[in-house]
């Protein structure tokens, strides 16, 4: 049995949810920076406090996939989706959205893509919970492969050096 086309979107989402936790925990001053330039509370505690919730449920989601731990990097995906159209709408002078926790790319349309997308792989695995990720791997040696190529090209938008260049 194969593994459902949304598991490697999913498994990339988390990977990557963990990701930024941890580089906002190490670098906190350009998300800081982006709540501030948003008006909202920007202490770099503040922001490692959450990084600590990201890697949570990142690494919850990893130990036991299912329903509730879908359900939680869907919040989390929904949060970050809601702040780059928010930012989007509103026109906020943002260099960087602090994804990862150091200068990447403004928040920008393909910004805002990637967050619904990871959005839309975290309900349907809530919805879903098609079961553990070790087994999924055995069934489907591939989506490893194509989970890693998925959060790097994510990635790579994410922190575009292009976008970076033109500020």
């Amino acid at each position: 049995m194969n593994a459902p086309a949304a598991t490697a979107p999913f498994i990339a989402a988390v990977v990557l949810l963990g990701a930024a936790g941890l580089a906002k925990l190490w670098r906190p001053d350009d998300t800081s920076g982006a709540l501030r330039a948003a008006g909202l509370p920007s202490h770099r505690q503040l922001v490692r406090a959450g990084a600590l919730v990201e890697m949570a449920i990142a690494s919850a989601a990893v130990i036991a996939p299912g329903a509730l731990t879908g359900s939680l990097v869907a919040v989390a995906y929904v949060t970050f989706t809601a702040f780059v159209a928010t930012a989007l709408l509103k026109r906020w002078p943002l260099a960087s959205c602090g994804c990862f926790g150091r200068p990447d790319s403004r928040p920008g349309f393909w910004h805002l893509l990637l967050d619904a997308g990871a959005t839309t792989a975290a309900v349907w695995w809530a919805v879903q919970a098609p079961g553990h990720l070790g087994s999924l791997f055995v069934r489907s040696p591939g989506l490893g492969l194509v989970s890693v190529v998925i959060a790097a090209l994510a990635y790579a938008i994410w922190t575009n050096p292009v976008d970076r260049a033109r500020a």
